[in-house]
């Protein structure tokens, strides 16, 4: 495979698996409701994110260190919002 076409379908992978989480994102900023979000699976994406970026570092990766941080910052603002909701009393 030549170089172009590598590029091009990590740039197009990087792109879908980004925007992926900007639906969710952007309903979860407006809607201010993230009741059905787990907390715990949004920690360790974010978490698995930060080794993703790191590890695109260490490969001196532009596709993975990019798309990496993209998704962590989507997914960042959807944690803290899961952090800051209020607990509902039982």
């Amino acid at each position: 495979m030549n170089s172009f076409i590598g590029e091009t379908i990590g740039y197009l992978c990087g792109a879908c698996t980004t925007l992926a989480f900007l639906p969710q994102a952007l309903k979860s900023i407006f809607t201010k409701n993230v009741s059905g979000l787990s907390l715990w699976m949004y920690i360790i994406y974010c978490i698995g994110l930060v080794f993703w970026i790191l590890y695109g570092v260490y490969l001196h990766s532009f596709q993975i260190i990019l798309f990496n941080s993209i998704t962590l910052l989507f997914n960042g603002i959807i944690l803290y919002m899961i952090i800051r909701a209020p607990k509902k009393r039982k």
